[in-house]
């Protein structure tokens, strides 16, 4: 691996890191303020708003300079919006005003995020061969999932009561901040600042793609054709589907369990944060393993989505800590093992027909529709008072009923196309972007 690509993976984790401790703490806030149950996973749906609504202008905005100066443009935004939520009680003076700025400013880091991540992800592909893409995909998954447990696990210390106390009685934290949520806010700028020094140090990988467009229209009426590109690919619409469909499960899982922990085995927020990290330590596991599976047999792993699905079933039946340790290890170590080749091979055919911003920027666009969905639906089901074990039942239902779709449809495509196995690891890039009808 490159010297550069280590770079990539410490500004992108710890850049995560802050993300998913920020979540922890804004949910905290939320608390603080009395803000509703269903707010908070309504709070994620605008963080995922910000994905699709920018989806057709951050892959050229990535495209049109160096990927590590747009990481750092990008996690400065971040920051600003870490920044309002900190100052959430001076900005606004009412507490309903207040929880709406909480929605503001983390919206403001989402809109960061989607523009991050095209950098993020397409750095990696101009880097790395096609027959390295599984490998470095598994260690930026890999780090990627580790920065969700560091993050979540962060973000429940910095609101627990006994740290809180600790951190607050400091005579400089305890100057500027007076709550639980400020403390761990104030904290988390800290790991944005050093995420972006991270990114100033990435070197240049002198990739030049051709002039990107500006002008808005042009810009969506282009994006709309890449997408019908990623999706008329007979490879590219089987990973996008898979990778879309775990990345909505994700972010509603993670709400779920959060809800789990509370509602069957009455956690705290702190404690219920450390149960998502035991998932995402089963995560790291899978993604790791998963590095030793060739791009070329990528699609081999499509039925450990389906066993992911199944074991979700099995939360409502378990609450002695050992079994619930040893369930979401399980989970989080099938759903890496399957999403990191389907992850790699999305990015393989991405690049090889559109880039590597605009290519991420359609994956982007898709994933977090269906986080909006997901989150919507699971949203409505907590406004409904449906009790957390029979949403538990549903969501596992609804992945693994998708994921054995989606094996199909990829059995139908083969036998259909049967030089389609011979497609994976084509060099070039960019096909597409000439083929462009403007």
């Amino acid at each position: 691996m490159k010297k550069g690509f280590y770079l990539v993976m410490a500004a992108q984790a710890l850049s995560s890191v802050a993300d998913n401790a920020l979540l922890i703490a804004a949910i905290a806030l939320i608390a603080d303020l009395q803000g509703p149950d269903w707010m908070a996973p309504m709070m994620k749906w605008w963080f995922a708003l910000a994905y699709v609504v920018l989806a057709a202008f951050v892959g050229a905005f990535s495209d049109s300079y160096p990927k590590g100066k747009v990481m750092f443009a990008t996690n400065a935004i971040k920051l600003m919006g870490c920044a309002i939520m900190f100052g959430h009680q001076y900005i606004a003076p009412t507490e309903s005003q207040q929880l709406l700025l909480v929605f503001v400013s983390y919206t403001l880091v989402g809109i960061g995020a989607a523009a991050y991540s095209p950098a993020k992800y397409g750095i990696v592909t101009e880097m790395l061969a096609p027959e390295d893409l599984v490998r470095g995909n598994s260690w930026i998954e890999g780090l990627t999932v580790l920065s969700i447990i560091v993050g979540t696990v962060l973000g429940g210390v910095l609101v627990s009561p006994s740290v809180y106390a600790q951190l607050q009685a400091s005579p400089v934290i305890g100057a500027v901040a007076q709550s639980r949520a400020e403390v761990a806010i104030l904290l988390i700028s800290a790991v944005y600042i050093v995420a972006a020094l991270c990114n100033l140090l990435i070197p240049s990988t002198n990739v030049h793609y051709p002039k990107q467009k500006t002008k808005p229209l042009a810009l969506i009426r282009d994006f709309s054709f890449f997408v019908h590109i990623l999706w008329r690919d007979k490879l590219g619409q089987i990973s996008l589907a898979v990778t879309t469909l775990f990345w909505g499960a994700g972010a509603t899982l993670q709400f779920i369990v959060i809800e789990w922990g509370k509602q069957q085995l009455g956690y705290r927020l702190d404690q219920a944060a450390i149960l998502m990290g035991i998932a995402a330590i089963g995560t790291v596991a899978g993604a790791i393993l998963a590095g030793r599976v060739p791009l070329k047999k990528a699609l081999y792993v499509l039925p450990f989505g389906v066993v992911m699905g199944l074991a979700v079933l099995l939360m409502p039946l378990v609450e002695a800590p050992w079994a619930v340790y040893s369930l979401l290890l399980l989970i989080g170590a099938l759903s890496g093992f399957f999403v990191v080749p389907m992850n790699a091979l999305l990015q393989h055919r991405g690049h090889v027909l559109l880039s590597a911003g605009h290519s991420i920027a359609v994956q982007n666009f898709n994933e977090q529709l269906n986080i909006l969905l997901m989150l919507t639906l699971y949203s409505l089901m907590l406004w409904l008072n449906l009790p957390i074990n029979v949403i538990i039942v549903i969501f596992g239902l609804l992945v693994a009923s998708l994921m054995i779709v989606f094996i199909r449809w990829n059995r139908y495509n083969l036998r259909k196309h049967p030089e389609l196995e011979k497609q994976i690891g084509q060099k070039g890039h960019g096909r597409a972007i000439r083929q462009s009808p403007s």
